[in-house]
């Protein structure tokens, strides 16, 4: 049996539109602006994503009835892979977490009129979302289980109560897509629903910017505080008490296509590292002719090539109809140690440039550092791997 490895040339064609626009739109940008969005965000993402419908590269994930180009995982992974060479590359693509996962979801749960609703306007740009599912300790984290956010039946739908926090892209989100428990006790491993709540609605609060290493994410990292807020019963995404199987439909894709977008920033620190020891001379030679240099060289571009290749098995299995929990799992925690070893090994090779705010490479590993933590850690994802692995001795 033979396994090609080899993109359909309409796939090729729109990975290299792709990257030309990364270069020539979106790296300007995330060069004047340090790759960090501050105010005028707003305008920047419109302004990106305008730039990204006339280069026809936007929305590369959606399913063409609601105006993406309908890729399926691997074909993601190739797209994504050059869309993450920028930090502001996903974010002009509209295939920025959260929303390239809420638009997965909905697309796979929501009812018509909540994908008229919210998907719609979500998957052409016109709006941003969030998804609410961290709580501060004892609460959810990397134990989904112990979820404590609570809603109870009202008349006409739910009252919900409790807090979330490191809400990405929260603050100016149109909506967040809210776990919260409706039966059982923090640690039961049902009783969790999904419900879709708009932003304006009464008792939902942003309590706070969370002061975080990372910067990159629009809409910040934010604490919420739901007090008495009404849910009407329509706004129920799936089915009650089925919460946690429905996250499963999110869970392993959008662990994949956060490893594509940061495997394009380990590529790109890659580049800058290379370019400095191909000029920079020292001890009466280039720096690419020192040993020292060419190792940290290699490493990183078999970390890049491995990365790149877990993380395309995951994906396949996906389009095959399988869970990908285990190849997720081991793609997620490779992947996002590897990229911080290449970025790592780029800021070295680069010397006190790489420190400086001349070049990105001291803003990518700041936001690469927190990827072992979000979407589970690494130690949570070992423990994982392994308790499958003994079931099948």
């Amino acid at each position: 049996m033979s396994i090609d490895l080899t993109p359909d040339p309409a796939l090729t064609e729109l990975a290299a539109r792709t990257a030309a626009f990364i270069d020539d739109v979106v790296a300007p940008e995330e060069q004047r602006l340090g790759g960090v969005v501050a105010d005028g965000g707003e305008d920047l993402r419109q302004h990106l994503q305008k730039a990204a419908r006339e280069a026809g590269v936007f929305a590369p994930h959606v399913s063409k009835e609601y105006g993406g180009q309908g890729l399926d995982m691997r074909g993601r992974a190739v797209v994504f892979e050059e869309a993450g060479r920028s930090l502001f590359g996903p974010l002009a693509l509209n295939i920025a977490a959260p929303d390239e996962g809420n638009v997965h979801m909905l697309e796979a749960i929501a009812s018509d009129a909540q994908k008229e609703r919210y998907l719609r306007p979500l998957a052409e740009g016109l709006i941003r979302s969030s998804f609410s599912m961290t709580e501060p300790a004892p609460g959810a984290g990397s134990d989904p289980a112990a979820l404590m956010t609570r809603a109870t039946p009202t008349s006409g739908g739910w009252l919900v109560n409790g807090r979330k926090w490191f809400i990405t892209g929260a603050d100016g989100a149109a909506y967040t897509i809210c776990m919260v428990r409706t039966s059982g006790e923090p640690g039961d491993r049902g009783g969790a629903t999904m419900f879709l709540i708009d932003a304006d609605t009464p008792g939902m609060q942003i309590v706070r910017h969370i002061d975080t290493l990372d910067e990159g994410f629009f809409g910040g990292h934010c604490e919420i505080e739901f007090n008495d807020v009404f849910v009407a019963d329509h706004a129920v995404l799936g089915a009650v008490d089925e919460g946690f199987q429905y996250a499963q439909v999110r869970l392993a894709p959008a662990r994949l296509t956060h490893c594509m977008r940061w495997l394009g920033i380990a590529r790109r620190s890659q580049e800058i590292a290379v370019a400095r020891a191909n000029e920079r001379e020292l001890f009466g030679s280039r720096l690419g002719e020192l040993g020292m240099a060419q190792a940290m060289i290699a490493d990183s571009e078999i970390d890049i090539a491995a990365s790149r290749l877990l993380i395309w098995q995951a994906c396949a299995e996906l389009d095959l109809g399988r869970s990908a929990a285990q190849s997720s799992s081991i793609a997620k925690t490779f992947v996002a140690e590897a990229v911080g070893r290449v970025v790592d090994r780029s800021l070295q090779v680069c010397g006190s440039l790489g420190i400086s705010g001349d070049i990105l490479l001291s803003r990518y590993i700041r936001e690469v550092r927190p990827f072992r933590i979000y979407d589970g850690s690494s130690e949570t994802h070992r423990w994982a791997i392994a308790k499958r692995r003994l079931r099948h001795v």
